[in-house]
C-alpha cells in the first residue's frame, strides 16, 4: 500500500522513493512545533457540528464509505484504491457531491503541491464520488493574537492558488480538475523499484532543490571525503559536476569560462594556488576597521518557530527567542560572559535580562546577524513597544561576521566550501569542537528546550546547562574567530 507521501518521493527521485524503504534514517527534528490541534481549530473555523465523523490511522476504506451515508461531514477519512490510500482532511455534503477542505499548515494556496490535490481528486471520482468545490484553508498572514486564539481570524479559506506574492492565479478547483493525472502507471513503476537490491544514483537538480536531500550523504558518500581544494567544493557553480566528469578535479584548474565568477569562487581558487589560505588583507582591515567598535558585545539566540501563535503579540510562524549567550570583549582583551534561558513566554525576561546585561555602546557582533538576531531584536521591539527605542538601538549596532566570508576576503581550503561557524571553528581552533557537547547542532537545541518548555522544574538543571555550553559556544567561538582574523591581517604576504 503506497501513500500520496510515496507518489511525491517518486516524482522528485526514483533512488529517493527507494532510500526510503531501504535505508534507515534518524528522525528529524521537526523545525516547527505544532501544539495546537490544527484539525480541531479548523472545524471551529469552519462550523463542522459535533456529529461528524472522524477516521484514524489504520481504518479500512470501508468505515468512510459508509460514513458518507449517513454523515454531512467526514474528517481525516481514508479511501483505497489499487494500492493508493489517501486521506481527506475534510469534506462536507454539497447536494449530490462533496466539497474538499484540504489543510495548509502555510501562509498562502501556492500551487506547488499540484499534484497532492489532484491525487485525492482522483481518486475519489474513480470511486465514484462527485467533487464539487476544492478550497484550501491556510493560516493568515496578518493575523496577530490577542490574549486569546481566535480561529475564525486565525484561518483563510481560499478558493484561488496565489504567487509567492500572494496575487491570485486561478481557481482552486479549476486547476486540480484541468491537471488530473492517473497515478497508477507511476504505483507500478514504485513497485517494480521497491523490489529492486539496489537501485543507482544520479545526480540532478532535485537533489539539492529548496534544501538538501535527507538521503544525500547516502547516494554520494564520497562526497563526504572531498579533497580540500576539490572542483565539487566550488559553491554557487551549475556546472562543478560537469567539470568533474570531464577530469577537472582541483579547485585552480577550473577554466574561466565554465564558472560564474562571484568573489567567493575567486577565493577559493586563489586558496588552491596558493598554498591553502586566501586573505584579501587590505579589504578585511577595512572592513575591520570600519565595522568593530569596542568594547565588543557577542550576541547569540536560540528560539523556537510556532506555527500557530501562543502568545499575545504572535503572528503564525513568528518566533519566541528563549535563549541568549553574550560574551563582551573590551579592548584590553578582558573577557566576561552573560546568559539567560528561559521557559514558556519569556520574551519580556529575555529582554530585560540583555538591556541589563549589553553595554549602550560598542558593535554588537552575530555571526549571520543580518539574518537573524537582527530581526529578533526588531521582531521583539514591535512585540514590546515600551521596549521598541532601546531595541531598535540595538539592531543598528549589530555586525554581521559572516560578510569576509560571503564576500570572499577570506577563505582557507579546510572550509571546503562551507562557512559556517561550526566548520569555521574547526579550522582556526584545535582546542574547542561542538563536537565535545552535549548539544552540537541548533535543532538539537530546540529539541532539548522543547522538553524543557514542556516538563518544566522538573527537567531543569542538566538541560539548562547544556543549553548554556552550546549557545556559549557560538559567542566564544565569534572571539576567537575575531582573533583568528586579526592574525591573518597582521601576516606577511
Amino acid at each position: 500500500m503506497y501513500h500520496i507521501s510515496d507518489l511525491k518521493k517518486m516524482s522528485r527521485c526514483p533512488r529517493m522513493f527507494w532510500n526510503s524503504l531501504h535505508v534507515e534514517q534518524e528522525p528529524k527534528v521537526q523545525y516547527i512545533r505544532m501544539d495546537e490541534a490544527v484539525s480541531e481549530r479548523v472545524m471551529e473555523k469552519l462550523g463542522v457540528p459535533d456529529d461528524h465523523f472522524v477516521g484514524q490511522r489504520g481504518d479500512p476504506p470501508e468505515k468512510a464509505m459508509a460514513a458518507m451515508l449517513e454523515k454531512d461531514w467526514l474528517v481525516k477519512a481514508r479511501f483505497e484504491l489499487e494500492g493508493l490510500r489517501i486521506k481527506v482532511p475534510l469534506m462536507h455534503r454539497n447536494e449530490d457531491g462533496w466539497d474538499l477542505y484540504f489543510v495548509l499548515i502555510g501562509l498562502l494556496p501556492k500551487s506547488d503541491d499540484l499534484q497532492y490535490y489532484c491525487t485525492h481528486v482522483w481518486v475519489l471520482q474513480r470511486l465514484g464520488y462527485l467533487v464539487k468545490q476544492i478550497r484550501i484553508v491556510h493560516l493568515n498572514r496578518d493575523y496577530r493574537r490577542g490574549k486569546q486564539l481566535d480561529p475564525q481570524a486565525l484561518f483563510v479559506v481560499a478558493e484561488e492558488f496565489t504567487t509567492a506574492k500572494g496575487t491570485p492565479i486561478g481557481s482552486i478547483s479549476s486547476l486540480v480538475k484541468s491537471h488530473l493525472q492517473n497515478p497508477l502507471p507511476m504505483i507500478e513503476e514504485m513497485q517494480k523499484i521497491a523490489e529492486m537490491e539496489s537501485f543507482p544514483a544520479q545526480k540532478n537538480r532535485n537533489c539539492i532543490r529548496r534544501v538538501r536531500c535527507r538521503y544525500y550523504s547516502v547516494c554520494f558518500p564520497e562526497e563526504q571525503q572531498l579533497e580540500e581544494d576539490s572542483i565539487l567544493t566550488l559553491v554557487s557553480s551549475q556546472h562543478k559536476n560537469e567539470l568533474f566528469q570531464q577530469g577537472i578535479r582541483r579547485l585552480k584548474e577550473a577554466p574561466l569560462e565554465a564558472i560564474e565568477g562571484t568573489r567567493q569562487q575567486y577565493a577559493q581558487i586563489m586558496a588552491s594556488r596558493h598554498g591553502g589560505l586566501f586573505v584579501d588583507r587590505l579589504a578585511l582591515k577595512a572592513w575591520m576597521d570600519r565595522v568593530l567598535i569596542y568594547p565588543l558585545s557577542f550576541l547569540d539566540f536560540e528560539w523556537e518557530t510556532f506555527a500557530i501563535p501562543p502568545y499575545p503579540g504572535l503572528r503564525p510562524f513568528d518566533v519566541v527567542p528563549f535563549e541568549f549567550s553574550l560574551h563582551l570583549l573590551d579592548q584590553s582583551g578582558q573577557l566576561e560572559h552573560h546568559e539567560f534561558v528561559g521557559t514558556g513566554d519569556c520574551r519580556q525576561a529575555l529582554i530585560e535580562q540583555l538591556l541589563q546585561d549589553i553595554p549602550e555602546s560598542g558593535s554588537i557582533v552575530a555571526y549571520n546577524g543580518e539574518g537573524a538576531e537582527k530581526i529578533r531584536l526588531l521582531e521583539l521591539a514591535q512585540q514590546f513597544p515600551q521596549y521598541a527605542k532601546a531595541l531598535q538601538g540595538l539592531s543598528e549596532r549589530i555586525v554581521d561576521l559572516s560578510v569576509p566570508f560571503m564576500n570572499g576576503l577570506i577563505y582557507d581550503l579546510r572550509m571546503r566550501g562551507f562557512y559556517s561557524l561550526k566548520v569555521l571553528l574547526s579550522v582556526f581552533s584545535k582546542e574547542y569542537r561542538y563536537s565535545d557537547l552535549a548539544i552540537s547542532h541548533g535543532m538539537d537545541a530546540v529539541e532539548k528546550w522543547r522538553s524543557l518548555d514542556r516538563n518544566g522544574e522538573a527537567q531543569k538543571g542538566d538541560i539548562e546547562n547544556e543549553l548554556m555550553e552550546y549557545c556559549g559556544m557560538d559567542t566564544y567561538a565569534m572571539v576567537l574567530l575575531v582573533k583568528w582574523l586579526n592574525q591573518q591581517i597582521q601576516k606577511e604576504e
